[in-house]
């Protein structure tokens, strides 16, 4: 067993058997490694009950002097946690996350006929933020169904009012194969754009049950009008809408269930946790 100092067994004795993360201090008080745990004391205790095959790991005890924790709810908070801190703080023996990698979000970008896609990249341009996600599953099914449900552009073209009017922009293969609906030579309006925009936002907080009564609505008054072909069309959304919920992904009609931790929104000054 390596030597431990009797300030550190003392810790490792009052250490609770709850989820969270653990912060190694070195003599002079600076952290030098950075942890997550589904249980603290059994993943702490760990570090002091062997040598380890690794010598980084031996020399990494060796250096310990204070050992600090903060409880979090779920083991799935404290690797968000984990992962943030390791961000700030650069400890010496964190390797693995010392890179620029981060997990993903999705975002509605902040601008004319705005695009939505999946980023590493936290940028404050007012857009919104939705995640971080740790399931790159979640972000490809989310994706499949915006694809699915809505026809966004994703080209980056400055899409104003003005650009359109002067004809600066021609259709592209997108348009042609019906992935757009071709905003750039104004043959969708920003006004009904923008209306699924504010679907995919409900959809991207967990509001999938919002967003089926507003398409049943739709559904309604267009066969009320007369329009059945629409009307189709926005039956075979909500199925799609359905059949996503029924799976439970991430989508749940209380926002606290879902796998969103963060919503930022800077045009409104509004960062929600």
């Amino acid at each position: 067993m390596l030597k431990v100092t009797d300030h550190v067994l003392q810790i490792l004795a009052g250490l609770p058997n709850d989820p969270g993360i653990y912060q190694y201090f070195n003599a002079d008080g600076n952290i030098i490694y950075i942890g997550k745990a589904k249980n603290l004391r059994k993943r702490v205790s760990s570090y002091f009950a062997k040598e380890h095959d690794s010598a980084k790991t031996n020399l990494l005890v060796r250096q310990i002097a204070d050992v600090k924790y903060i409880l979090t709810e779920t083991e799935f908070d404290a690797l968000l946690l984990e992962n943030n801190l390791i961000k700030k703080h650069q400890p010496k023996y964190n390797i693995s996350l010392k890179d620029d990698k981060t997990y993903p979000w999705m975002v509605i970008k902040n601008e004319h006929f705005p695009r939505v896609f999946y980023t590493r990249k936290f940028i404050r341009d007012g857009s919104s933020y939705f995640g971080p996600y740790t399931n790159f599953k979640v972000i490809g099914t989310i994706m499949e169904l915006i694809s699915q449900l809505f026809k966004l552009r994703n080209c980056t073209l400055p899409l104003t009012q003005e650009n359109i009017s002067k004809g600066k922009f021609k259709v592209c293969l997108e348009y042609h194969i019906g992935n757009c609906k071709g905003p750039c030579q104004a043959l969708q309006t920003e006004e009904e754009y923008n209306q699924d925009i504010e679907q995919i936002r409900e959809i991207l907080k967990g509001n999938i049950n919002n967003v089926i009564k507003y398409l049943e609505a739709q559904m309604q008054q267009f066969a009320t009008d007369y329009k059945f072909e629409k009307a189709q069309e926005v039956k075979e959304k909500i199925d799609s809408l359905e059949n996503y919920k029924s799976k439970s992904v991430i989508v749940s009609p209380t926002i606290h269930n879902v796998d969103v931790f963060t919503i930022v929104m800077e045009s409104n000054s509004a960062f929600v946790n």
